[in-house]
């Protein structure tokens, strides 16, 4: 299965709101090339065994993290309600609203693979906590990559 349409098949939550690259800044592009095997997932590792990692992302309004690579089957559960702006590498860009303990779970079959970013373009803080699953289809990455 190619990578594009594996990407369409994915359960992205939110509304489109460009493609193409449409309102990309070379910053951002450069940033996606510049960080496109980077395996940190999460803005805070909080615990991992030979099974699981455990990350946190706390973004602040405003607050944004950069872009990242998913290979490995995860699943994440937003903490509390908020509003995020996502780019993957598709060149699409939706805005997504969850609800507190809102989960959505990812499988990644080999080579599989989302490159994306998260914004917290909300007035209050986002929290997620996303686990993945080292046991997945594809190594894990290397956390030191970007």
């Amino acid at each position: 299965m190619s990578t594009n349409s594996f990407l369409s098949d994915l359960p992205l939550a939110g509304t489109l709101v460009g493609e193409n690259f449409d309102g990309w800044s070379e910053e951002l592009h450069r940033e996606f090339e510049t960080r496109a095997f980077d395996g940190q997932v999460g803005s805070k590792l909080l615990s991992q065994n030979d099974r699981v990692r455990v990350w946190e992302i706390r973004l602040a309004p405003g607050d944004r993290w950069h872009a990242h690579r998913h290979v490995l089957d995860y699943f994440w559960t937003a903490v509390n309600a908020g509003t995020s702006r996502q780019h993957t590498h598709d060149g699409t860009t939706r805005d997504v609203s969850y609800s507190a303990g809102e989960t959505r779970h990812f499988h990644f079959g080999a080579g599989e693979y989302l490159l994306h970013d998260i914004e917290n373009i909300g007035q209050t803080d986002l929290v997620f906590t996303t686990i993945e699953h080292l046991d997945s289809d594809n190594e894990p990455l290397p956390l030191d990559a970007a």
